[in-house]
């Protein structure tokens, strides 16, 4: 019998994640959650969010001491694929595009996948970039935004403090850079059609855990 520990946050809500995969569900993984997830007895730990700035992350050595301890550890969408792209060479499994970016070196920052979020809630406060860029790729594939465009919007939001990333703000720090009926057209797109890249790669880790315990 599995005990199946996810730790997840802002990137996908309670509601998604346990109608994907039964699991015991805690906060983002600060230092020395996954080690107190194994002494609770996980055999398969879900990595998903994790705190970034705020407390001090998870750390590399505890995730390698759970893989020794025979602990199947799963990394996904935010803290959990950077740290997957880190360690999957010595047992961590990465699931998702955004871990395959990490992978590739297409991402390097933990800036990518940062945001803020309301504790209480879980609802994101700002947008995490690596969305962002996924949002833009598909605005211009749309013909919302020229090329151009995007370069522009992308360097924009590139340019602004994590915690302040919202769609707004970005179209705002781009200016001049982009003409005022693509601020118009771009902002009345994004609320409907905004990409949460994020949100697909933890459930599809979710899928992942269930697909390789049955449940």
């Amino acid at each position: 019998m599995h005990r199946i520990i996810v730790f997840l946050g802002p990137s996908l809500d309670l509601n998604s994640a346990e109608r994907v995969l039964a699991a015991e569900y805690r906060p983002p993984a600060k230092r020395g959650d996954l080690l107190r997830a194994v002494e609770d007895g996980a055999t398969i730990i879900g990595l998903i969010d994790g705190v970034f700035h705020q407390e001090s992350a998870v750390a590399h050595r505890e995730i390698l001491a759970a893989v020794k301890k025979g602990v199947k550890v799963v990394g996904a969408s935010s803290m959990g694929a950077l740290r997957a792209a880190e360690m999957d060479t010595l047992g961590m499994t990465g699931i998702g595009e955004v871990y395959r970016m990490y992978k590739s070196g297409e991402l390097i920052s933990d800036d990518e996948v940062a945001l803020v979020f309301d504790p209480e809630t879980g609802f994101s406060l700002s947008e995490p970039l690596v969305n962002i860029r996924f949002t833009l790729r598909d605005a211009e594939h749309q013909g919302i935004i020229t090329p151009e465009d995007h370069a522009a919007l992308l360097a924009a939001a590139r340019s602004v403090f994590y915690p302040q990333r919202t769609y707004s703000r970005i179209v705002s720090a781009a200016g001049a850079a982009i003409l005022p009926e693509t601020h118009e057209r771009f902002l009345s797109w994004v609320k409907l059609h905004a990409c949460d890249r994020k949100r697909e790669d933890a459930v599809a880790a979710l899928e992942y855990i269930r697909g390789i315990t049955g449940e």
